[in-house]
């Protein structure tokens, strides 16, 4: 990994010299949260293909097993998962196949579709997420508790910052 953060720093120098203007420090940053994530996501990937699931997958199965009701509308896991309707009804189809989730219309609305956890879906949760605390615990054990509350609140900056720049109305 050190290697490929002196290839990362060494390579983002180059592009400053070409651009000066070029917000160094910033691009830095978003290459190391890219790498930072992108390395964790496909550790997680890697856990879930056994199961038959992706991050998607296993984001709208925990979505729905930690709602307070056990279910939950594709409209609902669109906003909170940051996927489309199309993705959504494929993954909806993924866990539905799997058995993991029902798919029923609403008791209240019957033009709403309701999501609800499965017993198999609540035994898969529990199956999978132990074996995920070893490599999480690891990838912090460096920091403090106070780095970490820190580092907490200045990502939860930045998302907010994102949110504000991908408004519609945002602008400069």
């Amino acid at each position: 990994m050190h290697e490929c953060l002196d290839h990362m720093d060494e390579g983002i120098g180059r592009v400053s010299e070409i651009f000066p203007d070029l917000p160094v420090q910033e691009v830095v940053l978003t290459r190391l949260l890219l790498l930072v994530g992108g390395t964790l996501l496909g550790e997680l990937e890697s856990k879930l293909k056994p199961h038959g699931l992706n991050d998607s997958d296993f984001r709208t199965l925990m979505m729905i097993y930690s709602s307070p009701t056990g279910s939950a509308t594709p409209t609902e896991l669109c906003e909170y998962a940051q996927q489309g309707a199309t993705n959504m009804t494929r993954i909806a189809n993924v866990l539905v196949k799997g058995g993991l989730i029902t798919r029923a219309t609403s008791a209240e609305d019957r033009r709403r579709v309701v999501l609800s956890i499965t017993t198999a879906g609540k035994r898969l949760v529990r199956k999978i997420l132990p074996p995920l605390f070893p490599n999480v615990h690891g990838a912090f054990a460096s920091l403090s508790a106070a780095d970490k509350r820190t580092l907490d609140r200045l990502l939860r900056q930045i998302a907010v910052n994102i949110d504000t720049l991908t408004q519609p109305d945002a602008g400069p």
